[in-house]
C-alpha cells in the first residue's frame, strides 16, 4: 500500500511593497482631496514665510510698471498734463499684466520643483496628482491678490479713481483671477515639458512680450496699424483688460466679460489634463 505525502507549497518570498502612489488617484475622495490641497497650500505659504524675497516680484512690480507707464507714457498717449486720464486707463489693464507676469512664476517653480526632488516625493505619496499642482495655483493667486492691492493702491495715490461701484471693483479683480488661473495651467505645463527653468522663463517671454504690448493694455488700439489691431481684437489680454476698464469706468462691457470667461474656460480645459498627465509621467 503506497502512501501519498501532499507537500504544502512553500511560501512565496514576499515581494517588494507597493507604493501608495500606485493607487487609483480616482479612489481618493474629495474631503480628502482638499485636505491634501490644504496641506500643501500650507507648506508652499511656510516656504514663502522662510524666503520672504520670493515676494518681491509681487511687492515690487506693481509700483514700478505704473510709474513707468504712467509717467513716461502717459503723457505721449494722453496728451502732456492729462496723466490722471490715462491712470484710469492703464491701471485696469495692468491687473490683466500682473496675472500673465506672476503666472510665469509658477512655471519656474514647478520645474524647479522637480529639479530638487520634491515633485518626486509628492508623486510617491498617496494623494491626488492634481492636488499638488491646485495648491501651487491657490498659493499663486494668493500672491496676484497682493499685487492687484499694490497696484490699486499705487493707482489711487496717482488719482485713480472708480466710477462705478465696489462691486464692480471686486468683479474686475475675479476676472482678473480666473484668467490668472487659467494661464497658470499653461506655465505649469511649460514647467513639466522644458528641461530648465531658465528655458520656461525664455520660452515665456516669446509668449509674454507679443501678447502685452499687442494688446489694449497700454494703448488703445485704435492708434496701431490695421493689421495689429487685427491682431488686438482677437488677444485675450484685450478681451481682460477692456472688461476690467469697463467695470471700473463704468462703460459698457460689450462682450469682453464673456469672451475672456470663455477663454479662461476653453485655456483651463485644454491644458490642466495635460498638465497632470505631464506630471503623472514625467521623470
Amino acid at each position: 500500500m503506497s502512501t501519498v505525502t501532499t507537500t504544502k507549497p512553500a511560501p512565496s518570498a514576499p515581494g517588494p511593497a507597493r507604493p501608495a502612489a500606485a493607487h487609483g488617484e480616482g479612489r481618493i475622495g474629495l474631503r480628502a482631496n482638499l485636505r491634501h490641497i490644504g496641506a500643501l497650500v500650507r507648506r508652499n505659504a511656510l516656504q514663502i514665510k522662510q524666503d520672504p524675497e520670493s515676494m518681491f516680484d509681487v511687492l515690487f512690480m506693481p509700483i514700478i510698471f505704473t510709474l513707468l507707464f504712467v509717467f513716461v507714457f502717459g503723457g505721449a498717449i494722453s496728451g502732456k498734463g492729462n496723466q490722471a486720464d490715462y491712470v484710469n486707463y492703464v491701471v485696469p489693464g495692468l491687473m490683466a499684466m500682473m496675472g500673465m507676469n506672476i503666472a510665469m512664476a509658477v512655471g519656474t517653480g514647478v520645474n524647479d520643483d522637480f529639479k530638487k526632488g520634491v515633485m518626486d516625493r509628492f508623486r510617491s505619496m498617496p494623494i491626488a496628482r492634481s492636488s499638488v499642482l491646485l495648491a501651487k495655483i491657490v498659493v499663486e493667486l494668493g500672491r496676484m491678490m497682493v499685487a492687484i492691492a499694490i497696484l490699486l493702491g499705487v493707482g489711487f495715490m496717482l488719482g485713480l479713481s472708480i466710477k462705478s461701484s465696489v462691486l464692480d471693483l471686486f468683479l474686475a479683480i475675479g476676472l482678473s483671477a480666473v484668467f490668472g488661473s487659467a494661464l497658470m495651467w499653461i506655465f505649469i505645463l511649460l514647467g513639466l515639458t522644458m528641461k530648465t527653468a531658465q528655458a520656461v522663463q525664455g520660452m515665456a517671454m516669446l509668449v509674454l512680450m507679443p501678447l502685452q504690448f499687442g494688446s489694449s493694455i497700454f494703448a488703445p488700439p485704435s492708434t496701431m496699424p490695421g493689421w495689429l489691431q487685427s491682431f488686438t481684437d482677437y488677444n485675450p489680454l484685450s478681451n481682460l483688460a477692456d472688461a476690467a476698464r469697463a467695470l471700473i469706468n463704468g462703460t459698457p462691457v460689450g462682450d469682453s466679460v464673456w469672451m475672456t470667461l470663455l477663454w479662461s474656460l476653453a485655456i483651463t480645459a485644454v491644458t490642466m489634463p495635460l498638465a497632470v498627465r505631464k506630471f503623472r509621467q514625467k521623470t
